[in-house]
């Protein structure tokens, strides 16, 4: 009720500008504040066409925009907060974080002004100006750099922090500035804060590094999965593993004990002739031995590490998780089947 009485009192177009911009609320998914101060109106144009099919911005008056986001409701009045200075309407399908990035890829470096303050430390970096020797190394020295003439030109001998974070830039360094062709400042759509299902979220929890949060939560998930593999708790991500450790226990139980199972007798057949061979080649007469073990050679060791190779994979696989396939479902399915038909 007190929100009917209040647009009641406005006029007409003020009414049909505040349900045009309830309607724009609406239609997002997330919906935020931006800030376009000393944004030129070409530069701000170019930013609209830019995020054209994936946000939208909408700019009034900020007594309709307050009026508006009132009158939505639903949490989305906590944006009123952010409604101070030149500020826009910002409305996306995208989630908060995708947003940010966008918002954030989107700025351009732009020279700053007499009278602005500076959003972050002015530095005037050494090296050759590439201006001839002139007023101008004056001029340099006078905003607080340090500069000479050497081999005709003027350089700056230092890195020079000429203005510190909130200071306001006067004139002398404004021209200085222009003239070096330094621009301090970036210029786009400054996000303050955006409302997405029922969360109203700030920048600084918006600017966080993709790569990193990739790389914690793979992490996370691997240690998970080692956790699950080493306790053999079965779940649809390690049953694989687990089922392909068993099989390559079982079969090492085998080889161990001569059990003559299907999966086991190749293998202690290799054993066999292994230990055959090497005792052959321990005889030194020939003429005491077959003929076919006369100058043979004692073999390798049997490959018998089939199984040692599985649970060695199994173990790999454990100790980084992150690197496996979707082939471990398929090879913990091969495992399962010999250890069945082990003790089938």
């Amino acid at each position: 009720m007190s929100s009917a009485r209040k647009t009641e009192t406005i006029p007409q177009w003020k009414r049909e500008e505040v349900d045009e911009l309830v309607e724009f609320i609406d239609s997002f998914n997330s919906v935020g504040i931006v800030g376009v101060a000393g944004i030129p109106s070409r530069q701000l144009q170019a930013m609209r066409r830019e995020l054209h099919g994936s946000a939208d911005v909408r700019m009034s008056r900020n007594t309709l925009t307050v009026r508006a986001l009132e009158e939505v409701d639903e949490g989305v009045e906590e944006l009123t907060e952010y409604v101070a200075g030149q500020v826009a309407l910002i409305g996306t399908n995208d989630n908060p974080f995708g947003l940010y990035k966008q918002l954030e890829a989107s700025k351009t470096p732009a020279p700053i002004n007499a009278g602005e303050v500076a959003p972050n430390d002015v530095i005037i970096p050494e090296g050759d100006t590439g201006v001839d020797p002139g007023p101008f190394v004056g001029e340099l020295q006078t905003v607080g750099a340090a500069a000479r003439i050497m081999d005709g030109s003027i350089k700056v001998t230092e890195d020079s922090k000429v203005l510190e974070e909130g200071e306001v830039v006067d004139d002398d360094l404004a021209n200085v500035l222009t003239e070096l062709g330094i621009e301090p400042k970036e210029v786009g759509l400054d996000l303050k804060g955006v409302y997405s299902e029922g969360v109203l979220f700030e920048p600084d929890e918006l600017a966080i590094d993709v790569d990193e949060y990739r790389a914690d939560v793979q992490s996370a998930a691997a240690a998970a999965r080692n956790l699950s593999v080493n306790a053999a708790y079965p779940t649809a991500a390690t049953a694989g593993t687990l089922l392909a450790k068993a099989a390559g226990e079982a079969k090492s139980v085998g080889l161990f004990a001569e059990i003559e199972s299907p999966d086991v007798v190749p293998d202690l057949i290799g054993k066999a002739d292994a230990q055959l061979r090497a005792l052959a080649a321990q005889i030194d007469d020939e003429e005491a031995l077959p003929e076919e073990l006369q100058g043979v050679e004692a073999a390798p060791a049997p490959e018998t590490d089939d199984a040692d190779d599985e649970e060695e994979q199994a173990d790999e696989e454990t100790e980084d998780a992150e690197e496996t396939t979707d082939d471990d479902a398929d090879d913990g399915d091969d495992g399962g089947e010999g250890l069945g038909a082990m003790f089938g």
